[in-house]
């Protein structure tokens, strides 16, 4: 059973700047990219980087996710010595137990799990990120610098930065301080939340944080901290490719968008790293005598007979005859019906939009429909509305 590393996939966020994309779901199993969900970036990772035995760490809204994840068949992570393992929070025998409390918290519950498979390495990774990523490079670097704990981190603009936990570095890259979302930063070099750690260092470090009372039990704020302080070496680990925290509306829509580059963002036809999902059993994409398609992705099972251009389709999407899709992003089983129009918009799952509705406006920002709300012929969603049952038209 034992293992060199261990990944740990922190899966459990609520995503609550997603607003109505997460009232069902946990961020992770949000719909992205016409045919996968989010968390298959960083599962394809693990498997392309030979990381074979993961732990999905779910708190909030795991019915979904845990369906998805299944016993971990489409990322080839259905090993009897290792795999895929779906691990909530518990309760122990004579316990009190919680929910996960912080990063850290989660990790230190699942002690026993890890030590189960006994790694010299763990690997830290979130749920909610696009981007490919060679983890099997940056252990070999993490073990050529004997260090302690490694953190990649990607070069943002020094406005930027004031959003991102700051890792302030000598000469070497290793790590002399930490600054959570500084108002001053002295560096660009965000952390990713993608860490590498020496397992006996931090088995030990966790334990020691989960006896002080006044941890926050998170990994940038307190045990990565506590590490520098101690003397133990941390380092920092360059990334140069594309990385997108899809923590936001604003980025999702953007994530989506960056696909249909194919010299640019994600770069999914990459057949050197592929990205692995559960798909659905579906027909072929059907476009009918009216359609006109222009620069979209376009997912099995939709029926198109109106226009879509530069927009993201996923399966079982129909847009009836004279319906028009624009820069928009169209989740699993989305209406469009004739005469309606779509503009730089998110439609959740088996929404409907009514005849001669309109949903957004061109260069505005984001409308979003949530899952399963039918947007009333005639009527107009707002850009940057969030449409949802309880509070149509509702700014978001």
């Amino acid at each position: 059973m034992k293992k060199e590393c261990v990944a740990m996939l922190l899966a459990g966020g609520q995503g609550s700047r997603l607003y109505a994309l997460t009232r069902s779901v946990a961020k992770p199993a949000v719909p992205f990219g016409a045919k996968y969900r989010i968390i298959d970036f960083p599962l394809s990772n693990c498997v392309n980087s030979g990381i074979d035995t993961v732990g999905v760490l779910t708190q909030y809204r795991p019915m979904e996710l845990n369906a998805y994840l299944g016993n971990g068949q489409p990322w080839d992570l259905d090993k009897s010595d290792g795999g895929v393992h779906v691990l909530p929070p518990y309760l122990g025998a004579g316990e009190k137990g919680s929910w996960y409390k912080g990063t850290a918290n989660a990790i230190y519950q699942n002690i026993d799990f890890i030590d189960m498979y006994d790694p010299e390495y763990v690997l830290i990774l979130s749920g909610d990120h696009i981007y490919k990523m060679d983890y099997d490079a940056m252990l070999d670097y993490h073990k050529s610098q004997g260090a302690a704990a490694t953190i990649s981190v990607l070069e943002v603009s020094l406005e930027e930065a004031t959003r991102f936990g700051i890792m302030n570095v000598d000469e070497n890259d290793v790590i002399y301080e930490f600054e959570e979302k500084p108002k001053h930063p002295k560096s660009t070099l965000a952390s990713m939340g993608i860490y590498i750690f020496t397992w006996s260092k931090l088995r030990q470090a966790l334990i020691e944080d989960e006896a002080d009372p006044n941890s926050k039990n998170d990994f940038g704020g307190n045990i990565i901290p506590a590490l520098i302080a101690k003397g133990e070496t941390c380092v920092a680990y360059r990334f140069r490719g594309y990385w997108k925290d899809v923590g936001t509306i604003a980025s999702l829509w953007d994530a989506n968008m960056d696909l249909l580059n194919i010299n640019d963002g994600i770069q999914e036809f990459d057949k050197s790293w592929p990205i692995y999902a559960r798909t659905a059993a579906c027909p072929p994409h059907v476009s009918g005598p009216n359609a006109s398609v222009k620069e979209s992705l376009v997912a099995g099972g939709s029926e198109i007979d109106g226009t879509v251009n530069h927009s993201v389709i996923f399966e079982n999407v129909t847009i009836e005859e004279g319906a028009e899709v624009q820069y928009s992003v169209l989740m699993p089983g989305a209406v469009v019906k004739s005469g309606a129009r779509v503009l730089y918009s998110i439609l959740a799952e088996n929404c409907v939009v009514e005849e001669n509705a309109v949903v957004g406006e061109a260069n505005a920002p984001i409308a979003v429909v949530a899952g399963g709300v039918v947007v009333d012929a005639g009527t107009s969603v707002p850009a940057g509305a969030m449409y949802t049952e309880e509070s149509k038209g509702g700014e978001a």
